[in-house]
């Protein structure tokens, strides 16, 4: 049976606004803790509007409700080289298998004369937008502005865990991030479906903000096994992710985690993903943040030490696989 979630809710108000230094001090030695427990947390003080949400979840169902044709009309091989748009249901693969969802790729909006726009570099460029929900480009382009500011905010929190400087992130490996935003709508899971909307897996890069709206669904793994990380109003889920953990040397650890749909109606949620910037190294963080603890196996595998390169090289090579043919496209 499934545990209800027990995982911890954390006030970032003091690191948003750069509050006092006590309060910043605080809430990272939650966000520590967190980040060695289970490698998730609840935000809550993150100053989100909470209007933004509404009318972006309003204009995202409205979206989901068009003709398959309509949508199809900003699939994502009309994007390119920037790897935008839409997807269809199991267009996209986790650990091989064809997910139970629906999705919106965004990411930075370019022009057309942005030096890497003009290099061809993958995942760079312009979104694509549906001409059917006008609204929804503002919407997007609001959204990704705030939650920068905010995951800004929770790795100045992550840094001071870590016995580093507030500012080690932003002066650093996220002084000019590469941002992932995606809008995914999970139809209900037909009864008694062993399918998952998204199978077990892990976050690639820094850090994932994710808004969910109450359908429920997400699991994720804890020490004691699978739990529910249900909705709670006003915060945003948010989790370390690969890149976070091999920077560490393990001694923050990312999580697995999956979702089901067993509601009634479709599920939107709303994945936010900071990561360092396309062209940077990432190597190992200084002092007692590179120093692992040994810790359990990855759920993989995997040694995420093992990498070397630009986060770019490393981000491709991971997306690659969750769609296939259109990473041969791009990166052939």
């Amino acid at each position: 049976m499934m545990s209800m979630a027990t995982v911890p809710v954390i006030d970032i108000s003091a690191l948003v606004s750069g509050g006092p230094e006590a309060a910043r001090d605080a809430a990272a030695g939650q966000i520590q803790a967190a980040c060695r427990d289970r490698g998730f947390f609840y935000v809550a003080g993150h100053g989100v509007p909470a209007e933004l949400l509404g009318d972006l979840a309003d204009a995202s169902a409205e979206f989901f409700a068009l003709p398959v044709a309509d949508k199809l009309e900003i699939a994502m091989e009309h994007g390119g080289r920037a790897w935008r748009g839409y997807f269809p249901v199991g267009g996209e693969l986790t650990s091989g298998r064809p997910d139970l969802k629906e999705g919106l790729y965004f990411g930075t909006e370019l022009p057309v004369g942005d030096p890497r726009v003009q290099a061809g570099t993958p995942l760079h460029g312009s979104n694509l937008f549906p001409r059917k929900v006008l609204r929804l480009r503002p919407l997007v382009l609001a959204y990704i502005d705030v939650l920068t500011t905010v995951g800004q905010a929770v790795l100045s929190g992550i840094a001071l865990s870590l016995g580093l400087d507030g500012a080690y992130f932003a002066s650093g490996y996220t002084a000019d991030p590469t941002i992932l935003f995606r809008i995914f709508h999970y139809p209900p899971s037909p009864p008694q479906s062993q399918g998952w909307g998204v199978g077990e897996h892990t976050d690639y890069g820094l850090l994932t903000l994710l808004a969910q709206d109450d359908s429920g669904g997400l699991q994720i793994a804890a020490p004691e096994g699978w739990i529910d990380a249900p909705p709670i109003p006003g915060t945003l889920v948010c989790n370390i992710g690969d890149m976070l953990d091999r920077l560490t040397g393990g001694w923050y650890r990312s999580t697995p985690h999956r979702v089901r749909n067993l509601s009634d109606h479709g599920r939107l949620s709303f994945p936010f993903f900071l990561d360092p910037g396309f062209a940077d190294e990432v190597p190992p963080l200084p002092g007692r943040a590179a120093v692992g603890d040994g810790g359990r196996p990855r759920w993989d595998g995997q040694d995420l030490r093992a990498f070397t390169g630009t986060y770019g090289n490393y981000l491709l090579g991971k997306i690659s696989k969750v769609f296939p043919e259109l990473g041969q496209d791009v990166l052939g």
